[in-house]
């Protein structure tokens, strides 16, 4: 587990916008050139069209971003309650967001508040990714 982005992705969740669903949900990622980026979900009242805290972490990083390495990511943790006694992980949407950005040995690390969870490669959660690499 990488502390620092554990630490920011805690702390971000308990700044979410959840007032709906009441589910907290917090990303930090790191970039290829050592950035840190975090962000929390965000509901409003046409539920459910709000957004997921991963796609807010990669906004914080495109927003960031101005040098080389600095649009790439190499890790990111998410943390949530687990859902079914399982680590919560991205949303499917989202697992496409995180590979436009990675690669499929990416490690995303999902994680309750307390860091217990797993960690998958994004090859693991999302095969045969949409990509504009040609294979």
């Amino acid at each position: 587990m990488d502390e620092e982005l554990f630490e920011a992705a805690r702390d971000v969740r308990l700044r979410a916008h959840a007032p709906y669903s009441n589910f907290l949900v917090g990303a930090a990622l790191r970039t290829a050139a050592g950035n840190v980026h975090a962000g929390a979900n965000v509901e409003n009242a046409a539920y459910p069209e709000g957004w997921c805290a991963e796609p807010s972490a990669i906004a914080h990083m495109i927003a960031a971003s101005v040098e080389k390495g600095a649009r790439r990511i190499v890790a990111l943790t998410c943390v949530a309650d687990p859902i079914g006694g399982r680590p919560t992980t991205p949303c499917g949407g989202c697992r496409q967001r995180i590979a436009e950005f990675s690669g499929p040995d990416t490690l995303v690390h999902c994680l309750s508040p307390e860091g217990a969870g797993r960690t998958y490669t994004m090859a693991e959660l999302l095969p045969g990714a949409f990509s504009m690499d040609k294979a």
